[in-house]
């Protein structure tokens, strides 16, 4: 390598290292340093000759952005409702306020609802209800919180719009919400279940409560969570409607991102609501922070980074692809624990699109890095943006929720999930199935 061409590898690392370095310690605001990080890459690529502002917008995924700010409207109009917290009280009433399959059934709604709203709007619903309810039975609510957001964080594996990272793989690799469905749905049903009995057996002794308590929980009526019927039954078709498309969109030549975008419009125009106040319920800052990721390692790319590493793993891949399966799934676990799983997803898809290209037979890879960053979220409290507000929210409720509470859960489920899922994985490579 001739010296220009290592000085713009030099600088390209050193931005990206020093901007996920900031991003982790968690000292300035993600966006912030995100948004600075994007600036530097464009202006030193700029001076160096390898990177510029036109190739840098060229690198944003927008299917991307759509179906995050699409999916954004569409929770915004169906927050007002009190649906979502019409099925958590309707499940703990199922449950018949007995602890332990209270903790069972929020872990199913959290698990489902994750499947089609992301993983931050699902935590944010569940965990004020969660909260109450645990307050009327006289029952620590850490348990709860941090159960439903690891179920949350698996159920979210299952299809293209139920976690950050799928979004973003899905859209790289044009699969659709079925490939998503009939490729992972079946291994995070494996893993969702043995993750409840894990759950289960961790706070076994914590969950124990007074009759009497019970009693106030089911006096509860759940038909009063629902604030707005009439939009309730309007967003419950438009929900259909888009997930339909979602099925279809292939057929359709439909983007995912656009589908998300029709599904927005058509409750916009059908609820009328306020439009301000859904603006503010769409996170900016979130579609800022992707948008900048995405041309810092654009930047990588044209320095010629990404090519060398995805050159390393290409000759594994043609080695062993079982092999480049259980480095990726168990890379991408081990670096979401400690980057968080959206920015490394989001480094990964140009090094995955170098090696698998148009060759179907690679494909096991992408579904290899879905799994580990997905399962990998739960390592440690950093592992996803849900885990950061879960563990905020629980300050709230005057427990102690720190990284040892973590460690002794979240992290023994994570490790639980990646193995099954590299089993699941090898032997539908081997059989032929991916």
């Amino acid at each position: 390598m001739d010296t220009p061409g290592l000085a713009c590898v030099i600088a390209s690392t050193t931005i990206f290292v020093l901007t996920y370095a900031v991003i982790l310690s968690e000292k300035l605001h993600r966006t912030i340093v995100a948004l600075t990080g994007a600036a530097a890459m464009v202006a030193i690529g700029t001076w160096l000759g390898f990177y510029d502002l036109h190739v840098a917008v060229a690198e944003v995924d927008f299917n991307t952005i759509l179906l995050l700010m699409g999916m954004m409207i569409v929770v915004g109009l169906f927050k007002e409702t009190g649906f979502f917290q019409y099925l958590a009280i309707r499940a703990a009433k199922l449950a018949k306020g007995r602890p332990v399959f209270l903790l069972i059934y929020l872990g199913a709604v959290t698990s489902l609802i994750s499947m089609v709203l992301d993983n931050v709007t699902t935590i944010i619903i569940l965990v004020p209800v969660t909260i109450s309810m645990a307050d009327i039975l006289g029952l620590p609510a850490m348990p709860f919180l941090i159960s439903e957001v690891i179920l949350s964080n698996i159920g979210g594996v299952a299809t293209l719009i139920g976690d950050p990272p799928n979004i973003l793989i899905g859209s790289a690799a044009g699969f659709s919400f079925t490939d998503f469905l009939i490729h992972l749905a079946p291994i995070v049903l494996v893993v969702w279940a043995v993750a409840q009995v894990v759950l289960v057996l961790m706070f076994r002794k914590s969950l124990r409560s007074d009759p009497e308590m019970r009693n106030r929980l089911m006096a509860l009526d759940e038909r009063r969570a629902i604030i707005n019927h009439r939009t309730t039954r309007k967003m419950l078709v438009v929900l259909g409607l888009t997930i339909v498309l979602f099925l279809i969109h292939e057929r359709l030549a439909f983007d995912p991102g656009l589908v998300a975008l029709i599904g927005a419009c058509i409750g916009l125009v059908w609820v009328r609501p306020d439009l301000e106040s859904i603006l503010r319920d769409i996170h900016w800052d979130v579609l800022l922070f992707f948008s900048a990721l995405f041309v810092i390692v654009g930047g990588l790319d044209a320095a010629g980074v990404l090519s060398e590493l995805g050159e390393g793993l290409q000759s594994l891949a043609e080695w062993s692809l079982l092999g480049a399966v259980v480095v990726v799934l168990w890379g991408g676990a081990l670096a979401s624990g400690v980057l968080s799983n959206v920015p490394f997803t989001i480094a990964m898809l140009p090094i995955l699109q170098l090696i698998v290209g148009a060759d179907r037979s690679l494909a096991p890879l992408w579904w290899a890095l879905a799994l580990g960053v997905g399962f990998g979220a739960n390592l440690s409290p950093i592992g996803a943006a849900s885990n950061v507000v879960v563990s905020s929210l629980a300050v709230g409720t005057g427990e102690r929720f720190g990284v040892r509470d973590w460690l002794k859960r979240g992290t023994v489920v994570s490790l639980v999930s990646c193995v099954i899922a590299t089993a699941g994985l090898l032997l539908a490579v081997g059989l032929g199935w991916m």
